[in-house]
């Protein structure tokens, strides 16, 4: 793989990364959202209920009235027959009739209401779990992004702080070699220049007589022959 095309892949996954990382943020901001239009209709849900159970009581309370009037009414036409008054307990018999007519509409009222809140009740109290288990894992996900995020910050300023310090080390060691170099090169110096001073100052000692110089041709041969 060509340098170029590595380092398209990089910049390529670096946008990928942050564009992910943009998103899974985006998506957080939307389940809040969400959750928060989640309460909202669940809020009008239970009120739904609160209507429907209301309207329930009532077509149960006009049942319970109904039962009550047809009990009356046929206790008057038992009377009314006692007495002889066939046709007073006719007209009460033919009141229970209708009573009955209105008593069973009432009853299936009742009946769809009651299976209306049956229904209602269990939506809601599923959607109220649903709704708690996600509150609950994106509070978890926040807490762990929150905490990645510090570990991130505490991580980045170790490696930065390895970083300097490892180029401060470097920095450090050149020094060191650059002042090892120059002592060195300093001694060199020294030497050099004591070795050309020492040369001088024995050609000065010779030439003074005081320290014996190079002996001629003349001298040696009298030393040889004993003279």
């Amino acid at each position: 793989m060509s340098v170029w095309k590595k380092l398209f892949t990089a910049v390529k996954g670096g946008v990928n990364e942050a564009a992910e990382t943009a998103a899974d943020s985006q998506a957080l901001r939307i389940l809040d959202q969400e959750i928060r239009e989640a309460k909202d209709e669940l809020r009008r849900s239970d009120h739904s209920l609160t209507q429907i159970i209301a309207k329930r009581k009532l077509a149960d309370q006009k049942v319970a009235s109904f039962n009550s009037s047809i009990a009356e009414y046929e206790q008057h036409a038992r009377a009314a027959s006692a007495k002889g008054d066939n046709e007073l307990a006719l007209e009460c018999a033919s009141r229970v009739v209708e009573l009955r007519g209105q008593l069973e509409a009432e009853q299936k009222f009742s009946e769809q209401f009651a299976q209306s809140e049956k229904a209602l009740r269990n939506n809601i109290r599923q959607a109220k779990d649903n709704l708690r288990r996600m509150e609950q894992q994106v509070d978890i996900v926040k807490a762990t992004e929150s905490v990645q995020k510090a570990q991130t910050s505490v991580s980045s300023r170790h490696l930065g702080a390895n970083s300097r310090m490892k180029t401060a080390t470097e920095s450090l060691d050149r020094i060191q070699k650059r002042q090892t170099q120059r002592q060195a090169e300093l001694e060199a110096a020294s030497e050099l220049a004591s070795e050309e001073s020492g040369d001088a100052l024995e050609q000065r000692l010779a030439q003074a007589g005081i320290k014996g110089g190079k002996a001629n041709a003349d001298d040696e041969l009298s030393r040889i022959l004993g003279k």
